[in-house]
């Protein structure tokens, strides 16, 4: 299983937040360590792992952990200190054949956003305009739905995703998620029309 924690300033004993991840992607699935800088686009459209998307103006330098043949990233960091962390789960909802994957909604909240909750905020928006979706497996195919635990200097949230719906949770002190759903009535926020959304929480796998 990938796990995924983060530790807040005020609980670490040296007054820094952490966020750590491990990965179980496959065995020779290498993951690739990326920096890519600060940089200025003149291009309207991005392309990603399986579709385009608008481009923006800037994106902020990041340091990426990612599958060597994926546009998305399982992990990383920004330069204002935003880190993120992805997990697969596996829901009764249905897996989108195409859309964003959960590590390119990773990487484009890393590249445009300068604080964890506006990186809670445009993976929601991105969710809603292009769905979640795509095969993530290297030898096999492979469709999951997405969880992120994401931090900054002063706070961390957690964000579960099924299909469009989703709910989010600000941690309080510390936080982890894993290959489940971990929300159930202590969500903060929810989309419209996911008041069942805990009922997700009675998984099944593939």
């Amino acid at each position: 299983m990938c796990d995924t924690i983060a530790a807040l300033a005020p609980t670490s004993t040296d007054a820094h937040t952490f966020l750590a991840k491990n990965s179980d992607r496959e065995p020779n699935e290498a993951q690739l360590l990326t920096v890519v800088p600060h940089r200025t686009h003149s291009e309207p459209r991005l392309k990603t792992s399986y579709i385009e998307v608008d481009q923006v103006r800037e994106t902020n330098a990041v340091l990426l952990c990612r599958p060597f043949w994926m546009w998305g990233v399982e992990m990383g960091v920004n330069e204002h200190g935003v880190a993120i962390g992805n997990e697969a789960v596996f829901t009764r909802g249905g897996y989108g054949a195409t859309g964003l994957t959960g590590m390119d909604l990773l990487r484009l909240a890393l590249e445009r956003c300068d604080s964890a909750r506006l990186a809670v905020d445009m993976i929601i928006t991105l969710l809603a305009q292009h769905g979640q979706g795509g095969n993530c497996g290297f030898t096999e195919r492979f469709f999951y739905h997405n969880s992120f635990l994401i931090a900054d200097p002063t706070e961390a949230w957690i964000l579960e995703m099924v299909g469009k719906q989703w709910a989010r949770k600000k941690v309080s002190g510390t936080g982890a998620i894993s290959n489940l759903l971990t929300i159930g009535s202590d969500w903060d926020e929810l989309s419209p029309g996911a008041e069942a959304f805990a009922e997700q929480k009675h998984l099944r796998r593939g």
